[in-house]
């Protein structure tokens, strides 16, 4: 029996949005996609809440050698997170962790430039901004968009995903409004066992989905 629970990303973010349907929110509302993988699950959430889709950048911070083991994670507006068990007080490994959030920093300005397309920075006051991740390991990256969110002026925060640890939930429970995790399963071993296919995505299907959302809102043009 497959651990596999999502076809897609597309297909979790619809079973997220399907949740998301019934709930009552304070503020309108905006969908933020944390880029690149949350962006097509929060596409589908938007879709079904009749709401805009924006993105977050948000990036992880990765040990040097080591990029896969998470030290942190950063975001828009100059957010920090450090891992809860990164001991950023021995100054070696604080010069460590600096380094790599510069180069992340960098990537992280890329991004902004080619995603937003000269859009201003975002401006989340009196609104409702669900933060939407394809899956929530550490919980870090949320955390980071979090804080962006709240910074951005944001009047309500959602943080939503469809596969999620416990670890993950704690972390971030505390600053979020609401938190919404399809599945947390007792065991997570890597977010992508949960998908049938999870593909790296690449900037062009980032900037795709947000192009169809914000032609999908531009108002009609009476035929001649």
């Amino acid at each position: 029996m497959t651990s596999r629970r999502f076809v897609s990303r597309a297909a979790a973010g619809i079973a997220l949005g399907r949740e998301l349907i019934p709930r009552s929110f304070k503020h309108p509302v905006l969908v933020l996609g944390l880029a690149r993988g949350g962006v097509p699950v929060a596409y589908e959430v938007a879709r079904l809440l009749h709401a805009p889709l924006d993105v977050m950048l948000v990036r992880k911070v990765g040990m040097p050698g080591q990029p896969e083991l998470a030290i942190g994670a950063i975001a828009a507006g100059n957010v920090v997170v450090h891992e809860a068990h990164f001991p950023t007080s021995i100054p070696a490994l604080a010069d460590m962790f600096d380094q790599a959030a510069m180069v992340e920093r960098r990537e992280l300005t890329r991004r902004e430039r080619v995603y937003r397309a000269g859009l201003g920075p975002l401006n989340l006051h009196s609104k409702t901004a669900i933060l939407v991740d394809d899956g929530l390991a550490t919980g870090c990256t949320m955390l980071a968009a979090i804080r962006a969110a709240r910074q951005a002026g944001a009047a309500e925060i959602v943080a939503a995903a469809p596969i999620g640890t416990a670890e993950a939930e704690n972390l971030i429970a505390g600053e979020a409004d609401a938190v919404v995790i399809l599945a947390i399963p007792p065991v997570l071993s890597s977010i992508g066992e949960w998908y049938q296919h999870f593909q790296q995505l690449q900037d062009d299907e980032v900037c795709r989905l947000l192009a169809l959302d914000r032609e999908s809102r531009q108002p009609a043009v009476a035929g001649g």
